[in-house]
C-alpha cells in the first residue's frame, strides 16, 4: 500500500459526527462558495449545534438553508455571510446573521493577515489522485488561503466533485480528517430570462467583439448576454464563476481562448455553479483552470487580458453613476462580490469594456431603478469613478470621462419613459441639470 493511501485510510472517519470532534468552541469555520459547501458535514453540525458554543461559519453564498440558520441557536452556531443569498438573507435583515463586507479579490489576504479568522476549513473535495491530491474545484476562492492557516482541514470526499486543474489542490498530508459521501453535487439553475433581459442582452452582445475575453456574473441579464454570443468567434474566459452559460459557449465553438494574451488557451475561474453536466465538463478539462480569487479577481492580473468584457448587474444606480448592487435601502440583499474587481479590471484592460446592467424599473414598472440619488441606507457597491457602460432595455449610457450633467442626461435617456420627466426635475433640484 502506498504512503498516500495509508494516510487516506488513517484520516478517513466513519461518520460526519466523528468529524465534529475536530471542532472546538469558539472556532471560526471557513466554508467555500456555493456548491463547494459540504452538505453531510454541515447537516451533522446542524443536528449537533446545541453541543457547541460560539462556533461561526463564514461563507460567500450558502446554497442550502441548514439547521443552524436558526435565530434560537446563534449562541451555539452562527452563520457569517460574506455575501447574502436566499438562505441567509432573512437572517441578515433580522440581525442574527453576521456580515463581513469586502471585495471578493481581497478575502484571501484578509484571511492571511488574520483579519478574518480561519481555525477550521470544511469543504467538498474530489476523490484523491494517485499522488495524494484532492481538488477543491467547486470553490477555490478564499478557501485555499484558509487551508494554509487552519488548525484543521476536514474534507467531504465525493466522486461527483470534478478534479479540476489549477491552484485548487490539497494534499492528504494537509488534511486533518475526511468523510466520504456520494450524493449529487447541488445544481443551481439558470435565472428566468424575459423580454427585458433579452433586450438588455442584445445591446451588450452587439458591443462584444470577436476575440474578447469575458467575465460574466450571475443573473438573468448576464445569461441573456451569453445566449446571444454563440455566433462570436475566439472568445476567451477569465471570470470568477463558471456556469452552464460559459459551457454552452464552449460547446458552440464561440469560446476557444486562442486570442487571449494572458493565459492563452485557458479558461480561468474561482468557483462553479450550475448543472451536473457542468461539473462533468470541468473534470480534468485541460482547457480550464480553477484558481483562488486573489488570482482570478485581482484587477491588475485580470486586466492584463486585452479586450476584457465585464458584465455585472445592479439593483439601483443614481444619476452620477453610483451603483447600489447589494441592498434595498438599508436591507441587505447580496454583497459586493467581484463586481468592483472586474469593473476595475476591464477599465485597466487595453480595449476593455465594463458593463453594468439593470432593468429600468421594478415592481411592475412602478419604481424606477435609475434614481436621482441612491435610496437612503443603500450600500454603495461600485463607485461613480469606475462605472463605464450602463445598459437598460432602453439603451446604453456611457459615463467614463463625462461630466456630472452629461452623466445625468445619459442615464435619464435609458430610464423608463414614464420616469424621465420626473428624473429631469429631480436632477435640476440637485443641480445636476
Amino acid at each position: 500500500m502506498s504512503t498516500v493511501q495509508d494516510l487516506y485510510l488513517r484520516k478517513k472517519l466513519p461518520t460526519a459526527e466523528d468529524a465534529l470532534s475536530l471542532l472546538r468552541n469558539g472556532d471560526f469555520i471557513i466554508v467555500p462558495t456555493g456548491v463547494g459547501e459540504p452538505p453531510t458535514l454541515l447537516h451533522a453540525l446542524s443536528a449537533a449545534r446545541r453541543q457547541f458554543h460560539d462556533i461561526k461559519l463564514g461563507q460567500i453564498l450558502a446554497v442550502r438553508k441548514y439547521g443552524y440558520f436558526d435565530p434560537e441557536t446563534v449562541e451555539h452556531v452562527r452563520h457569517v455571510a460574506f455575501f447574502y443569498g436566499a438562505a441567509s438573507r432573512a437572517g441578515g435583515k433580522e440581525g442574527w446573521v453576521d456580515f463581513i463586507p469586502s471585495y471578493f479579490s481581497e478575502m484571501p489576504s484578509l484571511i492571511e493577515r488574520g483579519q478574518i479568522p480561519a481555525d477550521v476549513v470544511v469543504s467538498m473535495a474530489s476523490p484523491m489522485d494517485a499522488h495524494g491530491y484532492f481538488s477543491l474545484s467547486l470553490g477555490a476562492d478564499y478557501t485555499m488561503a484558509a487551508v494554509k492557516k487552519a488548525r484543521a482541514v476536514i474534507l467531504e470526499v465525493n466522486p461527483n466533485v470534478p478534479f479540476a486543474n489549477g491552484a485548487c489542490t490539497v494534499h492528504i498530508s494537509q488534511v486533518s480528517g475526511l468523510i466520504e459521501s456520494s450524493e449529487p453535487v447541488a445544481e443551481v439553475g439558470l435565472p428566468k430570462i424575459g423580454p427585458v433581459q433579452e433586450a438588455i442582452g442584445k445591446y451588450v452582445a452587439d458591443m462584444i467583439e470577436d476575440g474578447s475575453t469575458l467575465q460574466i456574473g450571475y443573473g438573468g441579464i448576464p445569461d441573456a448576454v451569453v445566449m446571444q454570443l454563440s455566433a462570436k468567434r475566439d472568445l476567451g474566459v477569465h471570470t470568477e464563476m463558471i456556469g452552464d452559460g460559459i459551457m454552452s459557449l464552449v460547446e458552440s465553438g464561440a469560446v476557444t481562448n486562442r486570442r487571449k494574451n494572458y493565459l492563452p488557451g485557458k479558461m480561468v475561474a474561482t468557483f462553479a455553479l450550475g448543472s451536473q453536466k457542468l461539473y462533468r465538463f470541468m473534470d480534468r478539462n485541460p482547457g480550464l483552470e480553477m484558481h483562488p480569487v486573489d488570482f482570478t479577481n485581482d484587477p491588475y492580473l485580470a486586466g492584463q487580458n486585452d479586450n476584457l468584457v465585464a458584465i455585472n448587474a445592479t439593483l439601483q444606480i443614481d444619476l452620477l453613476g453610483q451603483c447600489g448592487s447589494e441592498s434595498l435601502g438599508p436591507t441587505p440583499y447580496s454583497g459586493t462580490g467581484g463586481q468592483s474587481d472586474f469593473v476595475r479590471a476591464a477599465n485597466r484592460s487595453r480595449g476593455g469594456k465594463a458593463f453594468i446592467v439593470l432593468p429600468s424599473t421594478a415592481k411592475d414598472d412602478s419604481i424606477s431603478r435609475i434614481v436621482p440619488t441612491l435610496s437612503p441606507g443603500t450600500h454603495m457597491s461600485t463607485s461613480k469613478n469606475d462605472i463605464n457602460y450602463v445598459v437598460s432595455e432602453f439603451g446604453v449610457a456611457q459615463l467614463r470621462g463625462k461630466s456630472a450633467k452629461q452623466r445625468a442626461l445619459e442615464l435619464i435617456n435609458i430610464a423608463h419613459p414614464n420616469f424621465r420627466e420626473e428624473l429631469r426635475e429631480a436632477a435640476k433640484k440637485i443641480n445636476l441639470l
